[in-house]
């Protein structure tokens, strides 16, 4: 998460904590209105792990893809 929060961070021109509460607000907002597995990923794919790959997968599936 740390690198996505830097990169909003030099993208916007905001501070690293104002772009980490943003971030923070859009993941949870993602996690509420995506489906329960795919939702549940998230975490797996800003660690970087393996999950992110089946996060990818669900969200193609998820858009017809």
């Amino acid at each position: 998460m740390d690198e996505l929060v830097k990169l909003v961070s030099q993208k916007t021109g905001i501070s690293e904590q104002q772009a980490k509460a943003a971030v923070e607000t859009v993941l949870n907002f993602l996690k509420q209105k995506l489906p329960a597995p795919i939702a549940g990923q998230i975490d797996g794919l800003l660690k970087g792990g393996a999950q992110g790959d089946d996060l990818l997968k669900g969200l193609g599936n998820l858009l017809g893809k």
